[in-house]
């Protein structure tokens, strides 16, 4: 992203949480996460390829799937500093009181730390190490794309 701060549309979309980030819940956190990393899921696949609205919704869901998630973590877990490591912990043992459907509770549990950190991130206004982060985490999710990849259009 090569917008100042004060420049992004995302920030500019940004609204002061009840409590500083450090205090909410990692489900809070999550849940603001999951909204982020969808829109620049979207905003990515939008970029690359310009397909039918079903074919756009299946290249970004195999982005933000729980499985894609836990992947892309594993992915960035090296690259995260204490504190966010932190977060990632705080996020992977909330307790959501919900069984996923659609994915084991591994992933689960894992995609949940990584929307975490997505949130925590946007809300600390840290903008270039959240761009970073995505960043990584796109690429990693990609790799897994390149190696099997999927006629647009066509379901599994």
């Amino acid at each position: 992203m090569k917008e100042t701060l004060d420049e992004s549309l995302l920030l500019k979309l940004y609204r002061e949480p009840a409590y500083p980030p450090e205090e909410l819940s990692p489900l809070a956190l999550a849940y603001i996460g999951d909204a982020v990393y969808e829109v620049y899921v979207r905003q990515y696949v939008l970029a690359q390829l310009n397909h039918r609205p079903h074919v756009l919704h299946q290249r970004s869901s195999s982005y933000v799937s729980a499985k894609a998630q836990a992947k892309a973590l594993r992915h960035l877990l090296p690259e995260l500093t204490e504190q966010e490591a932190d977060i990632v912990r705080r996020g992977r043992n909330a307790k959501s009181g919900t069984i996923p459907k659609n994915a084991d509770i591994a992933d689960y549990k894992q995609s949940t730390a990584f929307e975490c950190l997505i949130g925590y991130l946007y809300y600390t206004k840290n903008e270039a190490r959240l761009a970073q982060i995505m960043d990584l985490a796109l690429q990693a999710v990609a790799q897994t794309e390149a190696a099997s990849p999927q006629v647009p259009g066509k379901e599994d």
